[in-house]
């Protein structure tokens, strides 16, 4: 047999175990170096080559445990690395070194995009597939709320099912308003998916940039809102909004949508739906709206309280400022329609042209006459401002609401009024007797509950609440502030700095004498004389231009000189007197500007309020916010509860030393008519703004703080105004002691009956007497007069560099039974002024100086809405 074709020997072990042998052998896939001759000859044959070969190339193709090559094998080739098992995700990357093994490839990059796109169309699939549109009949149901006493008795049975609504098909509403509502409100309406992502994006970014807040709400989004969703302003509602109205949107045709908008949209005075706002400012059908009424029932939608040209609620939204928003916007309204294609530019010049459709009045609800309206109205404007309880939820209904109104009290400040206005005022007697307006208010000083207010003659016909905010001037009911700031900081020290510690002061004592001359001229603290933005110097009037001599702070306040009263205001510093009035519990909104006349009353706070900042003397200097809802109740649960909170505005001492001047003012001042029956105490101001365009009386006793005011407005003046009183009654001049203290204590002494008569408490000695600028402390300093009141009031204050004229006087500062000056007794000085001229240059008091009082500016006009309901827009 031949050489080659001989059987060659076995290894030792086999050829698989050899193969496996080799396998562990380093280095993979690679013929070992022969050593002899023999060694090529008898290591390899056929089962080598057809098993243990196979074996061992897997074996070296698996490589050692740890899938790398030995750095000196000379099979690794250059790089030192063999590629180990291939990652689902390559990261970091194999292969590379440093920086460039944490770079993510392209493929990683776009992988990951893709992924997270595929995610959220899958969540919002899901979330699609889950949600369900909910029973629009359940949710946009109207019921009606329950308005009780605060004696738990029901009061009145108001709003929600009272509302007009009535749902019309979209062939009952004209086209023109279906435009104009599409333009202003969502352009895209027809072709966006029930959402708008660009809008959403552009509101987030103009919020961003501190512009005016938007939705990015389409069309869509407010019928799912109105209808199938509550008001609440949280991201999960948000969400759920999204995803109904992508279901919406995908589902219902667009004009069953819009309809659907237009009839469940608010567009203010109680209407909800496109029907009710035609009957409510056009009293027409929806059908008959013009292109131009529908523009403007279009701008209701962006705000009815701040769109409505006859007011809102609020300092913000008065006639004059709703008027021009609303004009605006309806213009606007028009050239958007034009700007879409809604619209022929023809016809909106033509509809402009033609001016601003002035809607009618508004009419309230026939279930609110007399009080009722101001009442539940009040109530309501509380229960928005300070709960989670929208308007537009307030307004459906189905809330029990637990008001403080004590209804005897109510009944009996009512009667009041209208015996005095009966006795007096004859409108058709007397051409001065028109427009009289009266508004009153009524808090309990231990608790801060509105008792009872006086809101006007009828809700159905006297729309404003006159004992919420007016811009009506208190006057010199305003001096008990600028007293308690002195005895709390103390006058500036003359020779220090403006700004200086209580320390660095000294205590004003209520025996402190100031000149009560008139037309004393003003003076900084340190002496120097105060000069306005012109350089020109202030002479302050007295009422009656009267020269009241030395006086105490106490016959000050008790007479109401103005001139030591301005000055002390220099003297402690006006800034002091605001936190003062702030302390007692105005409200910031409805002061004016801390300039010299504000201590004489140029703020106009409303009744609510100045019955409350007296309240704070009343309570011994603890101040507590009025309130008028103790609790809402919805379906048997609560879902609002008043908790009382209080704070020390004064030190017990310095309120009971405000109270004792003013004792000395009802009981031997201008205020003797407000005094009241079986030796009660009582405490009060009388306040008279110049050309008597506003009369008060403020004033309390333990248990009881009352403010009452009057004044003269024609609501159907294009311009809305204050005007003069004189006359009025058949008087020749009206002050707060006239009608409005009657008024007061007649009020007291019926509220008051039955009950207890309490003292107040006593007041220690507080303070030092200090002398004012032009006052002596030098014994021979002659008496001064005790001011003798005048029929005619201050008018317009001298400014000039002239002394002021010396005063002759015939009675003693102590004689306080000394007459001076016509039928009526004492009288309280005019305080305001105008708006030119005066202290603060350019401006006097911000929106008046002493002289004349100003015509009402925006923030300052009759009827002014309701800060004290907190309504802001």
């Amino acid at each position: 047999m031949s050489e080659h074709r001989r059987k060659p020997p076995q290894p030792e072990g086999g050829g698989r175990a050899a193969a496996r042998r080799a396998a562990q052998q380093p280095g993979p896939g690679r013929r070992a170096a022969p050593t002899s001759s023999s060694a090529a000859r008898s290591g390899r044959g056929e089962s080598d080559r057809h098993g243990s070969r196979a074996e061992s190339r897997r074996a070296t193709q698996r490589g050692p445990a740890g899938g790398r090559r030995r750095g000196g094998d000379p099979g690794g080739g250059s790089g030192g690395r063999r590629p180990g098992k291939k990652r689902f995700i390559d990261y970091p990357r194999a292969g590379k070194d440093g920086a460039k093994r944490w770079l993510p490839s392209w493929k990683l990059v776009l992988g990951t995009a893709f992924t997270f796109i595929g995610l959220i169309f899958g969540t919002v699939g899901i979330a699609l597939a889950v949600v369900q549109v909910p029973s629009a009949q359940r949710t946009a149901q109207v019921q009606k709320n329950v308005y009780y006493w605060a004696d738990g008795k029901q009061m009145v049975v108001a709003g929600g099912g009272a509302l007009n609504r009535q749902i019309v098909p979209i062939s009952k509403i004209p086209l023109s308003m279906q435009r104009a509502v599409i333009s202003a409100e969502n352009a895209s309406f027809y072709k966006d998916w029930g959402v708008d992502p660009m809008g959403i994006a552009r509101a987030v970014v103009k919020m961003a940039q501190g512009g005016e807040t938007q939705s990015g709400s389409t069309i869509t989004q407010q019928f799912v809102k109105n209808t199938y969703l509550s008001q609440e302003q949280t991201l999960k509602r948000k969400a759920t909004e999204l995803l109904i109205s992508i279901k919406v949107g995908a589902t219902k045709d667009k004009d069953e949508i819009l309809a659907g908008y237009l009839n469940t949209a608010y567009y203010g005075r109680g209407a909800y739906g496109i029907q009710a706002a035609a009957r409510a400012y056009f009293d027409k059908d929806c059908k008959d709206l013009t292109p131009s009424e529908g523009a403007f029932l279009a701008a209701t939608l962006n705000g009815p309280n701040l769109y409505d040209p006859y007011g809102g609620q609020g300092p913000a939204a008065t006639a004059e400022k709703n008027t021009k928003r609303a004009t605006d916007r309806w213009k606007w309204t028009l050239d958007r329609e034009v700007e879409t294609g809604n619209m022929k530019a023809t016809d909106r010049d033509m509809w402009v042209g033609k001016g601003f459709p002035t809607p009618q009045k508004p009419k309230p609800a026939t279930n609110r006459a007399g009080q009722i309206g101001y009442l539940t109205d009040l109530a309501d404007n509380y229960v928005v401002a300070h709960s989670g309880i929208s308007k537009t939820q307030l307004d459906r209904g189905g809330y029990q609401i637990y008001t403080t109104f004590d209804r005897d009290k109510v009944n009996a400040l009512a009667k009041s009024v209208d015996d005095v206005r009966k006795a007096n005022i004859k409108p058709d007697v007397r051409e001065r007797d028109k427009f009289v307006q009266f508004g009153g208010a009524s808090v309990d000083p231990k608790t801060g509950k509105i008792v009872a207010i006086y809101g006007g003659e009828n809700a159905l016909e006297h729309y404003t609440n006159n004992a919420d905010y007016t811009g009506v001037q208190v006057g010199s009911t305003f001096k008990p502030f600028v007293l308690a700031a002195a005895m709390s900081h103390g006058k500036r020290n003359p020779a220090l700095g403006r700004q200086q510690s209580d320390s660095q002061r000294t205590l004003v004592s209520p025996d402190s004498i100031y000149n009560g001359n008139n037309k004393v001229t003003l003076r900084e603290y340190n002496g120097k004389i105060w000069h306005d933005n012109d350089g020109s110097e202030w002479h302050q009037k007295n009422d009656g231009d009267e020269d009241k001599g030395l006086v105490t702070l106490r016959t000050a306040m008790q007479y109401s000189v103005n001139t030591p009263f301005i000055q002390l205001g220099m003297d402690v510093g006006t800034d002091l007197v605001k936190e003062a009035a702030l302390r007692a519990g105005l409200d910031k909104d409805q002061l004016s500007a801390p300039t010299p006349t504000f201590s004489l009353g140029t703020s106009a706070p409303s009744a609510i309020r100045l019955a409350g900042s007296y309240a704070t003397f009343a309570a011994g200097g603890k101040q507590i916010d009025p309130y008028s809802v103790e609790k809402v109740e919805r379906d048997g649960r609560a879902v609002y509860a008043h908790e009382m909170k209080s704070d020390t505005a004064f030190s017990p001492n310095v309120a009971n030393n405000v109270t004792d001047v003013l004792k000395t003012v009802v009981e031997e001042g201008t205020g003797t008519s407000a005094k009241l029956s079986g030796g009660r105490p009582a405490a009060g101001k009388t306040g008279t703004t110049d050309e008597n365009r506003s009369a008060w009386f403020a004033g309390y006793t333990p248990q009881l703080s009352t403010a009452i005011g009057m004044y003269r407005v024609d609501p159907n003046a294009k311009k809305q105004e204050f005007l003069s009183m004189r006359g009025v009654g058949g008087k020749e001049t009206i002050h707060g002691a006239s009608f409005p203290a009657e008024i007061w204590a007649d009020y007291m002494n019926a509220a008051l009956k039955g009950q207890p008569i309490e003292q107040f408490e006593p007041a220690q000695p507080l303070g030092e007497k200090i002398f004012g600028d032009g006052a002596s402390p030098s014994p021979s300093a002659p008496p001064s007069a005790p001011p003798s009141p005048s029929t005619s009031p201050s008018g317009t204050p001298s400014k000039s560099a002239s002394p002021s004229p010396s005063a002759s006087r015939s009675c003693s500062i102590f004689d306080f039974r000394c007459k001076h000056g016509g039928k009526d007794g004492g009288k309280d000085g005019g305080t305001t002024g105008t708006t030119t001229g005066g202290p603060g240059g350019g401006s006097v008091g911000g929106s008046g100086g002493p002289g004349e009082s100003p015509s009402p500016d925006a923030s300052r006009r009759p009827g002014g809405g309701g800060l004290f309901g907190g309504m802001n827009g």
